[in-house]
This record gives structure tokens, sequence and C-alpha cells, in this order.
């Protein structure tokens, strides 16, 4: 496999599994209509937590659904400061993020290595017995793209069922949500909750991906998010046959690849961020200009 091709498989697999993550932006910055900066804080949650069990020897998978939980229980907390105390929802997520940064840090340190001796999910016995000899970034390129998939295809369901119609209204028109005796203030919880729960999953398959958690890895990913949404929807907002989700997925990798250039291109790493900034102000404005000529019009 040439250089180029894994340079290739690497960026699709990145965008794949940061898709997951992006999926959870979406639900509260286009759903749910909320600025949500406990993303910066959940993302290396999920990392941390998976990081510290799988040096304890707990199986990969099962990591996973640890993930999930608490990162589920990262956007309970700021749903519950936003709707129960009514703060407001930015400050109820910046508050959220910085007592998570705390949290972080006393579950797994600044910084942990994972041996190579543990398995993950990209080397343990059921994907190994599944993709027999395959090389590693095969695997990962593979486990990642299903894991996008899947939870996707799960997404696409709830967003169909009673609830998920519900967490669509409540961001479009509350007062809907309200008329049918439901409590407006609870499914935006849900939402948040079904968010962060994404977005930890995201830190978590990060972490056995780079056999690494830092704590400042969070930083600048509700940026990526909000980046992977707005390229994706702007691209197919004319597709009315395209899902959501799947613009969703595509924003990722295109946002991924577009960082690999950059870095391609000699960009160096400190200046990464900087980039990435810069590239999300681009989309937005362009964005804001391709809905400014389709209302005019």
């Amino acid at each position: 496999m040439n250089a180029m091709m894994e340079l290739c498989i690497s960026t699709l697999t990145q965008g794949f599994i940061y898709a997951l993550l992006s999926y959870g932006v979406y639900i509260t910055y286009k759903i749910l209509d909320f600025p949500d900066l406990t993303v910066d804080g959940s993302f290396p949650l999920g990392a941390a937590v998976t990081a510290i069990m799988l040096v304890k020897g707990v199986n990969p998978f099962v990591t996973l659904l640890a993930a999930l939980f608490i990162g589920a229980v990262a956007g309970f907390v700021t749903g519950f400061i936003h709707v129960k105390l009514g703060v407001r929802d930015l400050l109820a997520g910046i508050i959220t993020m910085t007592a998570l940064f705390s949290i972080n840090l006393q579950i797994a340190g600044s910084n942990l290595a994972i041996e190579r001796s543990i398995d993950t999910i990209f080397t343990s016995g059921p994907i190994m017995a599944i993709m027999g000899n395959s090389s590693l970034i095969y695997r990962k390129f593979v486990v990642a793209l299903v894991l996008a998939v899947v939870v996707k295809l799960i997404l696409d369901w709830y967003l169909k069922t009673k609830s998920g119609l519900l967490l669509r209204a409540v961001g479009d028109n509350a007062t809907l949500v309200t008329t049918l005796a439901k409590d407006k203030g609870n499914v935006k919880l849900l939402g948040l909750v079904i968010a962060n729960a994404l977005v930890a999953l995201s830190g978590a398959v990060v972490c056995q991906e780079q056999r690494a958690f830092s704590s400042t890895m969070g930083t600048g990913q509700v940026v990526f998010g909000l980046a992977a949404v707005i390229i994706g929807t702007t691209l197919f907002r004319k597709l009315s046959f395209f899902k959501a989700t799947t613009a969703v997925l595509i924003g990722s990798v295109f946002y991924k690849a577009c960082i690999q250039v950059a870095i391609s291109l000699g960009l160096p790493a400190n200046l990464l961020k900087l980039a990435t900034a810069v590239l999300f102000l681009v989309v937005l404005v362009l964005g804001n200009k391709q809905k400014g000529g389709e209302d005019r019009a």
C-alpha cells in the first residue's frame, strides 16, 4: 500500500470517527438550536474513561458503552443546569465544560498512554477473527466506517419515532410541543443527553485509535463539529432526498480532508487550530451567503 493510499484511508478513518461527534453537534446546533459548549468537555471525558478502563484490562467494547453513559451524564448536567436551574444555554454549557476539565484530570491525569500490548476495538479478538491478517490501517478504516454508519442508521430511525419528532419540534416550534402536553424542557434535556453521549463515544474511539488520552484533546472540538454540520448541510441543502445525518457524515470527512491537505502542504502543527478556525469561518460565511441568496430568490 503506497503512502498516498495510506494517507487517504487514514483521512477517511478520521472523518468517520469524528462523524460521531458531528452527529451530536447536529442534534444540539441544528435540531435544538442550542449552542452547547459541553462538547469540548464531554469529548475528552469519553476518552479519559476509555483510557483508564483499557489500562485496567476492561474489554474495549465495554469501554464504548461506558463512554456513552458518562457522556449522557454530562449532557444531563448541562440540561439540568439550563432547564431546571434556569441558566442560559450558552452559560450552562460553559459551566459543565469547565467542570469536566477538572474531572477529566482526576480520572486519567493530563496524559495517559495505552501500551501496545493492550487490545483496542481495532485489535480485539472478534475483529481479528473477522478481518484476519489485514493491516491495522485497513482494520481502523472498516471499524470506523461501520460505527459511523450504524450510529447514523440508529439516529435516522430514532428521529422518526414519536420521541424523535418531539425533539425536532422543540427546536423549530417549542409552543407546538407544549400544546401536545409535553414538557419542552425535558425534551431539550433528552436531546442534550443523546448528543453528548455520541460526542463521548467519538472521544472513546479516538482514544483507542491513537492509544492515548490528553486533557487538551477536547479543545476546539465543538468548532470541528459545527464546521462538519455546516459543510454537509450547505453542500446538500437542495437535495431533499439526502438525509441530514448523511450530509453531516460527508461534511466530517470533507473537513478532515481539508485539514489533511493543509498539513500535507507544510502547515506547522502549532498553526493547526488557527487553520481550523479560519476554515470554519470561511464555511460559515459562505453558508450564510448561500442561504441569503436563496432567501432573496
